[in-house]
């Protein structure tokens, strides 16, 4: 091969020998190479090399030292007193975005929660189903109790027009013959939702129907926290595949539709009240039954926030209405007391020493660092927050490092604390690897050059 690129590659292909050659056996190739050229004496270079080398030290890392950084919200709106007075036995106020809790009452409390459920059911219909496919109603499904489409045993409809009777009207056989289709049975649907409930960090969460009916089996009963029902909407919303078709169905006023023989025709309409009553609203699914009472999980996104309200317990007869005044007047805290602020910390790249160490960009000859850098592409972290709240940045970096240290690994960590939690945590790394400075390394390295200004003379 002709022209530099064939003189640069020859050169390589030569390196490259030398290399395995001299890590075949790098003592006994150094001294008869070195005897053969007579380029020193070779006793002398041995001694050199030796002191270049020095000891030999496997991985120790020493104390780490510690810096504490606050950042504190000062430009939010007004912040005003967390809700009181909520009619609600349990309730929680859930950033969508991050999963994070901002106000909860007894969130943590288990509770039946009625027909809140069928978000779940309808999630994973869309999920495992296709809106077009063809749902057969069983003779189980039929005789489900109010509230009912009053669908008929061997009746035929589409999976999507059974959805939207399951989300806008809350209909029980509708559930029924949605949990049957889509696992054979309501047995194995309510499995699949639990399945999915641990999925996706949920605790204390257990299924037993697809429709929210109270109901107990051998895993316990038909039940969730305010927490947990915030956490399944915001799947639903926020981090399912089929978020979209979700929003598309609950977000749905009026529909109309027949069974697939075209003898029935059916009307729907949404009985998520607070659709309309607050700019923003976005989705929700209302609930009850004598031993929840009144239930209600809904979503709201307005500019860049989104929030999530889920309440258990909110009155029994005849305060139907309690659950939008506790469901508004949460939104409408989260709306006025939070928003995004900038919490990222310019960590300063600092250079760490490597005792016993050789690195390539340092050379044999000189004590070997490493640079710090994060393991992130980020340059900035927007985190909703109030007026008062402070983000705590812990750095935490090991001083003193003894070789080997690998390129990229982790020597530090940014923690960033918010309310007593981790937040976030970035790693901080090395920026190359260093070896151990030990005779073979430097002889190797020294006859590597050594070679190369050879071949770049004769070449």
């Amino acid at each position: 091969m002709d022209g530099k690129g064939g003189k640069s590659e020859s050169v390589k292909n030569k390196v490259e020998k030398i290399r395995r050659f001299i890590s075949r056996s790098a003592y006994v190739l150094l001294y008869k190479t070195l005897a053969a050229f007579h380029a020193v004496p070779v006793i002398t270079f041995v001694m050199v090399l030796g002191l270049i080398a020095g000891s030999v030290t496997g991985v120790e890392l020493a104390e780490c030292s510690e810096r504490i950084h606050t950042l504190e919200v000062v430009n939010a709106e007004n912040a005003e007193e967390e809700p009181t007075e909520l009619h609600a036995q349990s309730a929680v106020l859930m950033d969508a975005d991050s999963g994070r809790i901002l106000f909860e009452k007894n969130g943590s409390e288990i509770r039946p929660m009625a027909s809140t459920t069928k978000i779940m059911t309808c999630i994973l219909a869309l999920e495992y189903g296709n809106l077009e496919e063809k749902v057969t109603v069983s003779k189980e499904a039929a005789k489900q109790p109010k509230v009912r489409l009053g669908m008929r045993e061997g009746q035929r409809f589409e999976l999507r027009d059974l959805l939207n009777s399951l989300m806008l009207e809350s209909h029980n056989d509708s559930a029924v013959a949605i949990a049957e289709h889509i696992s054979g049975s309501v047995e194995s649907f309510a499995d699949l939702m639990n399945r999915k409930a641990k999925s996706i960090g949920l605790h204390h969460t257990h299924f037993v129907t697809p429709n929210g009916l109270d109901g107990e089996n051998e895993g316990g009963a038909h039940q969730t926290t305010a927490e947990d029902l915030a956490a399944i909407m915001k799947y639903c919303i926020w981090n399912s595949p089929k978020r979209d078709l979700f929003l598309e169905i609950t977000e749905t006023n009026e529909y109309q539709f027949s069974d697939l023989d075209g003898v029935s025709h059916y009307q729907c309409h949404n009985h998520n009240a607070f659709l309309q009553m607050m700019d923003g609203a976005i989705s929700g699914k209302t609930g009850f039954t004598s031993k929840a009472g009144y239930c209600y999980v809904g979503a709201l996104k307005r500019e860049n926030r989104c929030y999530i309200v889920a309440l258990l317990g909110c009155g029994w007869p005849n305060h139907k209405n309690y659950k939008w005044e506790d469901t508004r007047k949460l939104m409408e805290y989260g709306l006025k007391n939070y928003s995004y602020q900038n919490v990222w910390k310019e960590i300063p790249t600092k250079q760490v020493k490597i005792a016993d160490g050789v690195s390539k960009e340092d050379g044999i000859y000189f004590d070997a660092y490493v640079y710090t850098m994060l393991k992130t592409e980020e340059k900035a972290m927007e985190v909703l927050m109030k007026k008062g709240e402070k983000m705590n940045v812990r750095v935490t970096m090991q001083n003193d490092l003894k070789a080997p240290v690998r390129k990229y690994q982790q020597i530090g960590t940014v923690r960033y604390e918010l309310g007593g939690k981790t937040w976030k945590v970035i790693p901080i790394v090395s920026d190359r690897t260093v070896l151990v400075r030990t005779f073979r390394v430097c002889a190797e390295a020294v006859l590597e050059k050594w070679m190369l200004n050879i071949i770049n003379i004769n070449d």
